[in-house]
């Protein structure tokens, strides 16, 4: 695709009496500098390096320019337009909704996505049933985000609401305001709840403030028209090509199914059972060279990390090993822990290296996990159908559509291995996504809380 956005581009400038000052810069330099929010819904950094939903897609598009990519990571939406204004960056790709406010400033491109606008409380404080009860309760929202603008449009039939606005603060510490009953109420994105539900399984939709609103990156107004231009057309084509709902599956794809009894019952059983094991799965983790979380998590979705689990269909242990595993491993006592742990971190292992070199991550991870379930055949036969219905196999957003399709005659008796429950894999990985998820947030709470206590102990020594 690189060779079409390069004439796009060379279209472009040689449109122009005068070359387009922002995208002849971004090509002259050889950066593409974007200013985004750092927030699990944009931009974050972990121990693998930058990863997002929208540095995915940014990142795509200056790979295409055939530039490099500069971050301007910002802590709240407030800092986003002075970054543009100024020149500091070309471009913003922050989650922005398109609102008449930012208009007067910025061009916004091709919408990629669409969000819910949702006023959140939490369980058990009462739940308002119109904007009549919500008024008099507190409602805590981001300064200059766009909830400002929805709340103040509100404002003009329902004068008596009130809330207070905070610049230093992102939308999932508001929620964890609400959750720890701090606030009454905020405002959130639907990704962004969808999200921290699985954290504070209490918080609750109270209402509906929006439906659909569009999602774009920004552009200072009058700059960068050739720019948006480039952007929209590789937009547009990313959406007809699959690269968005891959961006979309590889960060939401897990939230889509939330069990509130079941992730209350994961946080106690993180705090109650799986102390006895941790160090098992911290130490498997080292020696495979996987994140003992992940390996914790399988743990979880096999027994609820009950070492004496046993199935009807005699797999049994922690990691819930069938005996043919068990022999390959050279596993005696299935149901002893540390057998058990070490033994499904190795068979883990062996099913990512089996998943093709030209897939990348976290695909190879969904992938192995899904492998792990089910059967690494069914996985080449599931690769095998998406080949044939022109989809690319190296991705875990065709694969998981195509597993299903093993259950159906006319698809399993086309492929080597046959018929296969498919559906269960697509939800077994969904499920450890969300466990894995949530226990990366339990751990590093863990990280910042004696640290914060430390320091509130210095301040009062």
């Amino acid at each position: 695709m690189r060779p079409l956005i390069i004439m796009t581009v060379a279209g472009l400038i040689g449109t122009c009496s005068s070359p387009p000052p922002i995208l002849e810069q971004v090509l002259e330099t050889g950066e593409l500098r974007v200013v985004t929010r750092d927030s699990p819904t944009t931009y974050t950094i972990s121990p693998d390096g930058p990863r997002g939903p929208e540095y995915d897609l940014v990142q795509a598009f200056a790979d295409e320019l055939g530039v490099a990519l500069v971050i301007e990571p910002v802590a709240s939406v407030s800092e986003i337009m002075p970054k543009l204004l100024s020149g500091e960056a070309h471009m913003a790709a922050a989650g922005l909704s398109i609102t008449d406010s930012r208009r007067e400033y910025l061009n916004f491109g091709h919408p990629y996505e669409t969000v819910d606008v949702h006023l959140i409380y939490k369980l058990g404080t009462g739940k308002p049933r119109s904007i009549d009860d919500v008024v008099g309760r507190s409602i805590e929202v981001m300064a200059s985000s766009s909830h400002v603008d929805l709340l103040s449009s509100i404002q003009d039939s329902y004068p008596a609401i009130e809330w207070s606005e905070n610049a230093d603060i992102e939308v999932a510490e508001l929620l964890t305001k609400v959750a720890m009953g701090e606030v009454d109420m905020t405002v959130a994105d639907s990704p962004d709840f969808n999200i921290q539900r699985h954290f504070y399984p209490d918080l609750r939709v109270a209402l509906d403030l929006d439906i659909g609103d569009p999602v774009a990156w920004g552009f200072p107004k009058g700059k960068a028209d050739s720019l948006l231009a480039a952007a929209d057309d590789f937009l547009i084509r990313s959406d007809r090509g699959g690269l968005l709902t891959q961006v979309h599956d590889r960060y939401y794809g897990y939230t889509k199914k939330f069990d509130y009894v079941g992730t209350r019952n994961f946080i106690r059983h993180f705090e109650k059972r799986l102390p006895r094991y941790r160090e098992m799965f911290e130490t498997a983790g080292r020696e495979m060279g996987v994140d003992w979380r992940l390996l914790a998590a399988i743990g979880y979705q096999e027994s609820h990390w009950r070492s004496q689990a046993v199935s009807p269909t005699g797999v049994r242990g922690i990691m819930m090993l069938t005996q043919a595993t068990a022999d390959y491993l050279g596993i005696d006592d299935r149901l002893d822990p540390q057998n058990s742990i070490f033994g499904g971190a190795r068979y883990y292992a062996r099913q990512t290296e089996r998943v093709a070199d030209t897939v990348g991550e976290p695909d190879r991870t969904w992938m192995a996990l899904a492998a792990y379930n089910v059967g690494f055949n069914h996985i080449k036969d599931a690769r095998m159908i998406v080949e044939w219905q022109g989809g690319d196999p190296d991705t875990w957003v065709d694969i998981s559509a195509a597993l299903p399709l093993l259950s159906q005659r006319k698809w399993y008796s086309r492929v080597p291995y046959g018929y296969a429950r498919g559906w269960e894999p697509v939800l077994y990985v969904n499920n450890i996504r969300a466990y894995y998820n949530i226990m990366k947030w339990l751990t590093e709470k863990e990280q910042t809380e004696p640290a914060a206590l430390a320091t509130d102990t210095e301040e009062t020594a």
